[in-house]
């Protein structure tokens, strides 16, 4: 039987320090505790974006399957990789797919649009500082930025995508003018 949280004040951290699922016990400050709260925030914000979409549609079943890995990435963390990470390879597919809808990229895309846009480009830049930060804990398999830097890419891919129909919000440059991305 898995051991479930029974209390949530336990005091135990009250000195700076925190245990892993394997019951080692690491500062608050370790950059596995950094790795593991960012992609517990990121969750949250993923969590903001579901409810921004339309409980019936793919986007929000997605986003709420992407909630289940981000938890599984926890635990991969959290077990110091006991438990597996999730994979990439079914997020490149949707990029893929999702992208195939849209027009081409002429200038750099600026966060804002419709709110589930908006919530998307958090969602995708929470995503790639949580990426920073699993390298810099040091993990050592390369699997669990991959998932974050695709799923950053998906992020960015459904923000384009709730905006579609409408003015994207676009970089002008500094002197107003629009910056042709080269193609």
């Amino acid at each position: 039987m898995k051991r479930r949280i029974t209390r949530v004040t336990t005091r135990h951290g009250d000195s700076g320090r925190t245990s892993l699922a394997d019951g080692s016990n690491v500062a608050k400050t370790d950059p596995i505790i950094e790795a593991i709260g960012s992609v517990d925030e990121l969750n949250s914000f993923v969590g903001t974006l579901v409810i921004e979409l339309d409980d019936a549609g793919e986007a929000h079943d997605l986003c709420v399957d992407i909630q289940q890995q981000l938890f599984d990435l926890g635990a991969h963390l959290a077990t110091l990789g006991q438990t597996p990470a999730p994979d990439p390879a079914p997020l490149e597919a949707h990029i893929a797919r999702l992208n195939a809808t849209l027009p081409p990229l002429r200038e750099f895309v600026l966060p804002g649009g419709t709110r589930a846009a908006a919530a998307a480009h958090v969602c995708r830049s929470v995503c790639r500082r949580a990426e920073r930060v699993m390298w810099a804990a040091g993990d050592s398999g390369s699997e669990p930025a991959r998932y974050l830097n695709r799923l950053s890419d998906l992020f960015f891919v459904l923000a384009r995508c709730f905006n579609a129909g409408q003015d994207e919000p676009q970089w002008r440059g500094s002197q107003g003018q629009s910056s042709d991305i080269a193609e």
